[in-house]
């Protein structure tokens, strides 16, 4: 049986001893609710595609807290960049860079790139500062199935699968992120989110869709 418990200090503490430890713990997000565990424990993270029965060749993204964070994950970022990610971060924007060659490679399974962002929500940025190191977070449903907006629903589909589900009340999105391609030349939208094109090219005008 997991459990289903409000966001306090008692229970955050209890999610980072988890992540610590391991496990993975699922948790509302600025998007949908996710999944987490910790991004450089390989067993943590083939822990996540096992509780969401995740195809093994489908790289997990990462989420960070601070700009400065990104060279924990990745290898560069190229220069036109940065003004970009100070826009949209933290925010509904998930960018694919070359990787950090620290990262396990159940993480990126194979690929030479990463997915990182930077939410805005309190808990999970939380989460990542508390347990010190980049979780590798996804949606908290098994795949194929309908992206969770509440605990419930995350319940729903996960119940028993993982040990601990934080209830924060409704995500306030129904729609994932904006995922851009800043490892290729020009950089590629790779799907549209709660971020659109046109936002986008404002701020990065030489994306293509």
């Amino acid at each position: 049986m997991t459990d289903q418990l409000p966001i306090n200090a008692k229970t955050i503490k209890l999610a980072c001893r988890l992540l610590r430890e391991g496990d993975v713990v699922a948790f509302p997000t600025d998007t949908v609710y996710g999944l987490g565990a910790n991004a450089f424990e390989r067993f943590a993270v083939s822990q996540i595609f096992a509780v969401k029965q995740r195809p093994p060749d489908k790289a997990l993204p990462v989420f960070i807290t601070e700009l400065s964070d990104l060279s924990l994950v990745a290898r560069q970022v190229p220069n036109k960049a940065w003004a970009f990610l100070q826009k949209f971060w933290p925010g509904a924007l998930t960018v694919v860079l070359p990787k950090n060659s620290q990262l396990p490679p159940e993480l990126t399974c194979g690929q030479e790139t990463i997915a990182i962002r930077i939410p805005d929500h309190p808990t999970c940025l939380e989460l990542v500062r508390r347990v010190g190191r980049p979780l590798a977070v996804t949606s908290a449903n098994l795949s194929g199935k309908p992206t969770p907006r509440t605990a419930q629903e995350v319940a729903t589909q996960l119940n028993g699968r993982l040990p601990l589900i934080l209830d924060g009340g409704a995500s306030p999105a129904e729609v994932p992120s904006t995922i851009v391609d800043l490892s290729v030349t020009p950089p590629r939208m790779l799907r549209v989110g709660k971020l659109s094109f046109e936002e986008l090219r404002e701020f990065l005008p030489d994306v293509v869709r």
